[in-house]
């Protein structure tokens, strides 16, 4: 897959496996962040598990109750906060650039689908 870009309402994440250094990229409609392909692989490793960890607490919180889970990589940290059918998504990147970004919860699912579709690594 020599160069690839998903896109959906609020998110777009890509790979180019010819790009010398910032293989990866992640964003939203009008913004976008280049990644390395190991902070790629993370960002989706890492989106999936917390995706999996917000399904699983859907059947022990009651309707109303929001929660905030997160994990973390020595290059980034993501956190999902909401309710476990809607939550937003937020990544710090931990390496030497450093960026802040986040996805409100309407774009969240098609990110993480997108996520776990590229087959990449």
């Amino acid at each position: 897959m020599p160069r690839t870009l998903k896109r959906g309402p609020g998110w777009q994440i890509g790979w180019d496996e010819d790009a010398p250094e910032f293989a990866g990229l992640v964003g939203g409609d009008d913004w976008a962040l280049e990644l390395t392909a190991a902070e790629l692989e993370d960002f989706c490793r890492l989106a999936g598990q917390l995706a999996e960890t917000m399904s699983q607490m859907g059947a022990e919180l009651m309707e109303e109750e929001r929660i905030a889970c997160e994990l973390e990589s020595d290059r980034l940290w993501l956190e999902v906060e909401g309710f476990p059918q809607s939550y937003s998504l937020r990544m710090i990147l931990l390496t030497g650039r450093r960026a802040e970004v986040g996805w409100n919860a309407a774009a969240v699912p098609g990110l993480i689908q997108a996520a776990q579709t590229l087959t990449i690594f």
